[in-house]
Parts: structure tokens; C-alpha cells; sequence
């Protein structure tokens, strides 16, 4: 028992467990993407900004140039600023650009350039003035370099901090989110063949957990429906099947006891009776089970008129006043045996319990056909017009197994009836009594 219990649990938290490791990946990857770019995105808007800075000041120093000459460089302080003649030697150089660089030139170019200068990091930009001389500007990245380790450092410890926060959040919400289901689990766990009167909790979130075990207990109501008549049938049919092998036994013992009162053709003929009603049960039986089965049934064109004709001449010929006047032409697909042991079901359920007339008719209307089968009996109440379709259901006395069947009859014409794609009920016939409807697509 203790194994059972553990392996769902540990299922379910190896649920929880991949959930949050998935989610804490997808949120990882997120993360460093995320991280990685607005480094990339600041570092760039940064140096951008650091150069447009530099440029700018270059351009105001080469604008005091022009007008102030080579003194104005001589005088500059706190900046790295040179000048340089077309020979490539320095001709006027600012203070901390003398102390930091002595007579070497910085290297001028098109483009703005980082450069080590007194071990700083410089951003160097230069432009070309009158007379092959070139103005030599270098900007400290001091700045910068701070700003971008400082955000570094932010971004190396916060992606590890919302990782752990999303990692623990996820793991919390998903244990609250499967807690409901493993819940059901347990209950369905301890659910039997003797149990299965027992529903699952259903939770008042209204949500997804909620539907699921809306829909477990609905499956259970139907589980516990078909095992309650399932039972019942195997009790109604046990029954059925004890009453004559209990008839044969008895005439069986009487003839071996008393030899001289029972006959052997008495209990010939007992015997014969008895083992006909056995063979009659059993194979409406096994044709139940294999319309319960959904058996595949030949299919093919089948004239109902045709054998409600057929049904006519058979109850004339035994004497019975019948009414086919309302028989029409009419053809449907099915198995032509199935369907003539429906209409014969229906008939002799119509005459067992009719006072002397009995109709058969065959209509077609639309993409239906309708065969209706009525008599003159007491008919059946609204109330049990549903049960009457159940097995070995009898209403009364007159439907008693010395009036007549098992009780099968009428489940028998209903399987049949879906099995070809078609309905069966019951309601009042013109005198009264009952009147079957047997509702069938019409054939093309």
C-alpha cells in the first residue's frame, strides 16, 4: 500500500519540479537576453554620448584656434589636447598632455578611438585643420567605465535574485494549482467497484480544476449507472435462466421418484418446453451483447413494407384481425434478419396484450421512415414508457412469462432500432392502447 501511495505523490511533485524548472529556464534565458541587451544598448548610448561630447569640444577648440592661434592649446588645462604640424611633431600641447605624453603624438584618425593614455582609458578624436596641421582632442572614460561596471554589478546580482523569486514563486503556485487535483487523485485512488457511489471534491474556483472534476464525477455517475444495471441485469438474468432449468430438475426428480405417475413423454415434452424458453433467453442474450458491442450487421437494402406485409399474413393466417391499410412502400439500410425480428417483436408484444385488433403501418416523410405498430390493450403509462425498454422489465401480470417472452422483447427491438441509426418509443394508440414508433433514415 505504502509503495502505491508514494509513487502518485512523487509523480505529482516531479510535476511541480519540472514545471518550475522549465519556467525558471524560459525566465533565465529571458533574463540574460534581456540583461545582455540593455548592457549592449547603454554601453553604446554611453560611448555615443561620450563622443558627441568630445566632438563638440573639438570643434570649439579648432574654432579658438582660428581665431587666437597656437597659445590657446598652451593654455588649456584638466584636458588632453595637442596640435600637431604636417612633419607629425607636436607643435603646441595643453598641460596634462605635456605631463602625460611628453613629445609623443597622439594618433589621429578619421574616427573616434580608445585609447590607453598614462594608463586611462581615453576616447581620442581629431580633426584636420588650415595648413596640414591635425587638432588632437582625448576625452577620460572614467565615467563611463564606472557607470557600466556599476550596472554590471547591479544586473550580476538582480538575475540571480529574480531568478530564486520567480524559482520560488513558481513552486508555490504551482503546488497550489495541482494541490486541488492531487486531492482528486486521492479520493479516484480509493474508488472501487464497491465504491463508485463516492464522488470527488470539487473545488469553487470555477476554473479549469474545477470542470475536471465536474467531469471525473460525471464519468463516475455513468460508471455507476452501468454497473447498478449491469448488475441487475445479471440478477434479472440469473433468475430467468433458474426458473426453467428449476422446472426441468423438478419433473426430473418427480419421474425418478415415482416412475408409475410421470410419464417418459410427459417429461419429454416438459423437457423439450423448457429447453426452448432456455435457447430463447440465451440467444436473446447474446444478441444484446452483441448489439451492446456495436458488432458490425450486414447492410444492405431493406423493403419494410415488405416484411410488414409479411407480419400481416402471419397473424391472418393464425386467425388475429390485423389492419395493414397504412403500409406504404418504404426502403431503409440495415440487416434484413434484425429488423424483421424487430417488427415481429413489436407485433407479438402488440397482439400478447391487445383485445383483438392490432394495425401495422409504414409511412416515409422527409429523410424518415415511420412504422407504427398499435393495439387495442390497456396500453402503457406515461411513467414507465422508458422502462418498459429496459430488460426483463414486465408493468403488470399480463406481461408475465405465461403471457408470453423474457422481458427482452422490447430491449431487443431497441438495440436493434440504434444499431440502424434509428429510435423506438411509445405513446397511445387511436383505441387506447399502445402504439410503437420505429423512426429509421430513409434510404437514397
Amino acid at each position: 500500500m505504502a509503495s502505491r501511495s508514494w509513487r502518485p505523490v512523487c509523480g505529482w511533485r516531479s510535476v511541480r519540479g519540472r514545471t518550475t524548472l522549465g519556467a525558471t529556464a524560459v525566465v533565465a534565458v529571458a533574463l540574460l537576453v534581456g540583461a545582455f541587451s540593455f548592457y549592449g544598448v547603454l554601453s553604446a548610448s554611453i560611448h555615443g554620448s561620450t563622443e558627441r561630447a568630445a566632438e563638440q569640444r573639438l570643434e570649439e577648440l579648432a574654432g579658438r584656434l582660428d581665431g587666437a592661434g597656437e597659445d590657446v592649446i598652451n593654455t588649456i588645462d584638466d584636458e588632453i589636447v595637442q596640435l600637431i604640424g604636417p612633419n607629425g611633431s607636436v607643435r603646441a600641447a595643453s598641460d596634462d598632455a605635456r605631463e602625460a605624453l611628453g613629445s609623443t603624438t597622439l594618433t589621429a584618425s578619421d574616427e573616434a578611438q580608445t585609447l590607453m593614455v598614462d594608463d586611462e582609458q581615453m576616447l581620442v578624436v581629431s580633426e584636420d585643420l588650415d595648413g596640414d596641421q591635425t587638432l588632437v582632442v582625448a576625452v577620460p572614460m572614467d565615467d563611463d567605465v564606472e557607470t557600466l561596471a556599476t550596472v554590471s554589478t547591479l544586473l550580476t546580482i538582480a538575475v540571480p535574485l529574480l531568478l530564486l523569486l520567480v524559482a520560488v514563486t513558481t513552486w508555490l503556485v504551482v503546488g497550489r494549482a495541482l494541490r486541488p487535483v492531487e486531492r482528486i487523485r486521492e479520493h479516484v485512488d480509493d474508488i472501487t467497484a464497491e465504491r463508485l457511489h463516492q464522488r470527488v471534491p470539487v473545488p469553487e474556483t470555477a476554473d479549469e480544476i474545477a470542470a475536471l472534476a465536474t467531469t471525473m464525477n460525471g464519468m463516475l455517475d455513468r460508471l455507476d449507472a452501468a454497473a447498478t444495471a449491469q448488475r441487475r441485469f445479471v440478477s434479472d438474468a440469473s433468475h430467468e435462466l433458474r426458473s426453467p432449468l428449476a422446472t426441468i430438475r423438478q419433473h426430473a426428480e418427480l419421474a425418478q421418484a415415482h416412475p408409475d405417475v410421470t410419464s417418459i413423454g410427459e417429461l419429454a415434452e416438459v423437457v423439450s418446453e423448457e429447453g426452448l424458453r432456455l435457447q430463447g433467453i440465451v440467444e436473446s442474450l447474446l444478441l444484446l451483447a452483441r448489439l451492446d458491442e456495436g458488432t458490425s450487421t450486414h447492410d444492405e437494402a431493406v423493403d419494410l413494407d415488405d416484411i410488414a406485409f409479411g407480419e400481416v399474413r402471419r397473424l391472418r393466417a393464425a386467425g388475429l384481425e390485423v389492419d395493414g391499410s397504412g403500409i406504404r412502400a418504404a426502403r431503409v439500410r440495415g440487416d434484413p434478419r434484425l429488423l424483421g425480428q424487430l417488427m415481429r417483436n413489436l407485433v407479438d408484444n402488440a397482439v400478447r396484450h391487445s383485445r383483438g385488433r392490432v394495425a401495422i403501418g409504414v409511412t416515409s416523410s422527409d429523410q424518415f421512415v415511420f412504422v407504427t405498430v398499435e393495439d387495442d390493450g390497456s396500453g402503457v403509462p406515461g411513467e414507465e414508457r422508458e422502462r418498459i425498454f429496459e430488460r426483463f422489465v414486465r408493468l403488470d401480470d399480463a406481461r408475465s412469462r405465461d403471457a408470453g417472452g423474457s422481458g427482452l422483447g422490447l430491449a431487443i427491438a431497441r438495440g436493434i432500432a440504434a444499431s440502424a441509426r434509428g429510435t423506438l418509443a411509445v405513446d397511445d394508440s387511436r383505441w387506447g392502447g399502445a402504439r410503437f414508433v420505429l423512426t429509421l433514415p430513409l434510404s437514397t
